[in-house]
């Protein structure tokens, strides 16, 4: 397959046949998946435990996610493995009824995934705002932060200069070199200092045992009857939501980042499929991971599925092959690097005092919420869909302010004439009966509707009745002006609504 030149350079570099061809390409493609596997071995055991579940099933569900996620995904270059959001769902089930039914739960919500996706679930994020997606980002970058909190208190006083020596290397190596990755860089050298020194500080191995061998492909032993189905069917389904809005808005953040445009629907059902064959090889299940895939796209700079696929690869090699070795890495190297993509996470411009001034006040309340609600809940769907409410609520109550009656000169006498301006739907056409003179009007009366739309019921059964209250009166009034979309809709309901009042 032949690469075609004339091609953005964004383009090309998604391209895995032009990859394999590049040494440089392949190089960067390796080091990122690298750097990804070290960053996703204490995550992936801090989530078993958040899960409850031995660390073992969120390492083997890290490596099984991103396997297959690179073969089937729809976004190259995106990382999913075991998250936190994920944890916090399942975890009542592998808390209460055991391993087991946990699996169950991540097979049953992949199958849901992939339902949902084939459903066209994915079109929904044409409905989340741009204000939604700062705060997400901002969000992401402030729960990061926090999560590195726990490894900077209460450990040795030796952290402190190592973690500040891993941030002068993530900084300052890129302004000599580009030729590997700095947060590699800082992973080694801080790793050979404590070796070579012995110096005494929380490493990876501190975070839980590693596994010493491979997955193995099973079955859940579940009684697999509607009593199984209606106990995991609850968790299952909020971890496939959870699961396709986190890595969707990952999707479209990436997207951004690259320039590039992506299969949302095939990373939907792609999530999906990982999720199954997880759930058969003993992981806890997961999604895309925004911190690591920052790491892989934007400090690394990976753009193909090749450092997705090398992430879970080397991820393996490292817990079942050099376990010893991994376990000694300094979680002050791993707390630098993932400060830094914190920092370089979040949207600095968005609180800029010049960009505070000129932007809606409407809109950065809508960011600020979607912050707080998931710094609160450490939940990301949780402050999106929160974010996307209240941004809805600020449209349609500024929509419906913009819907006005205005009296008119009337030709034909014994005649008034009233033209509508706005747009007319449930919030607008609720105080529409009230804005008209019913005792002193003529005995005919012409409302103009040309410069407005009907949305919906609401504003059928507002129409009706505002007829029923002129008809009450003796009078006659007569709607002109309805697009052809408007007049169907209302020729179709009016009068069957009930409650003409």
């Amino acid at each position: 397959m032949a690469v075609d030149a004339r091609l953005p350079r964004a383009v090309r570099d998604s391209d895995v046949v032009a990859a394999l061809r590049s040494p440089r390409r392949l190089k960067t493609e390796s080091l990122a998946g690298l750097v990804v596997a070290l960053a996703l071995i204490p995550e992936a055991i801090s989530f078993s435990i958040i899960a409850g579940v031995d660390p073992r099933v969120g390492l083997f569900a890290s490596f099984t996610m991103a396997v297959t996620i690179a073969i089937v995904g729809g976004r190259p270059a995106m990382i999913s493995a075991a998250t936190g959001a994920v944890a916090l769902v399942v975890a009542p089930i592998a808390r209460e009824h055991g391993l087991d039914y946990l699996l169950a739960t991540v097979i049953l919500a992949g199958v849901l995934q992939i339902v949902l996706s084939a459903l066209g679930v994915a079109k929904l994020m044409r409905f989340i705002p741009r204000s939604v997606m700062v705060g997400f980002v901002n969000a992401l970058a402030i729960l990061i932060f926090l999560a590195q909190v726990p490894h900077m208190t209460g450990v040795p006083w030796l952290v402190y200069p190592m973690i500040a020596a891993g941030l002068l290397i993530i900084i300052g190596l890129p302004r000599l070199t580009t030729a590997v990755p700095a947060p590699l860089v800082a992973i080694v050298l801080l790793t050979a200092v404590t070796m070579t020194a012995g110096l005494t500080v929380p490493n990876v191995g501190d975070e839980g045992d590693l596994p010493s061998t491979l997955p193995q492909w099973l079955i859940p032993d579940v009684p697999y009857d509607l009593d199984t189905l209606r106990l995991i069917a609850p968790y299952a389904l909020a971890m496939a939501l959870v699961g396709l809005l986190e890595s969707l808005m990952t999707a479209t953040l990436v997207d951004d980042i690259t320039d590039t445009r992506s299969d949302k629907t095939r990373e939907g059902w792609g999530q999906g499929v990982a999720n199954v064959v997880t759930g058969f090889f003993g992981g806890m299940g997961g999604c895309a991971m925004i911190g690591q895939t920052m790491i892989n796209v934007k400090s690394s700079g990976a753009r193909t599925r090749i450092s997705t696929f090398l992430a879970g690869l080397f991820l393996l090699v490292l817990v079942v092959g050099l376990g010893d070795l991994v376990a000694r890495i300094p979680m002050a190297a791993l707390v630098a690097v993932m400060v830094m993509v914190a920092v370089g996470t979040f949207d600095w411009h968005s609180i800029a005092p010049a960009t505070l001034r000129r932007m809606p006040r409407s809109e950065t309340a809508v960011m600020l919420v979607t912050v707080a609600i998931t710094v609160a809940t450490h939940n990301l769907a949780f402050g999106v869909v929160g974010g996307v409410i209240v941004a809805t609520l600020l449209l349609v109550r500024r929509v419906a302010h913009f819907t006005e009656v205005v009296p008119t000169e009337s030709a034909a006498p014994g005649t008034r004439t009233y033209r509508v301006q706005g747009e007319l739907f449930f919030a607008s056409s609720n105080d529409l009966v009230h804005q008209f003179d019913y005792a002193n009007d003529p005995d005919h009366v012409i409302i103009d509707l040309s410069a407005t739309h009907v949305w919906d019921a609401s504003t059928v059964a507002a129409l009706d009745a505002i007829e029923t209250r002129y008809r009450g009166k003796g009078k006659e009034v007569e709607f002109v002006g309805l697009d052809a979309a408007s007049a169907e809709r209302h020729g179709r309901l009016s009068g069957h609504l009930g409650g003409e009042h």
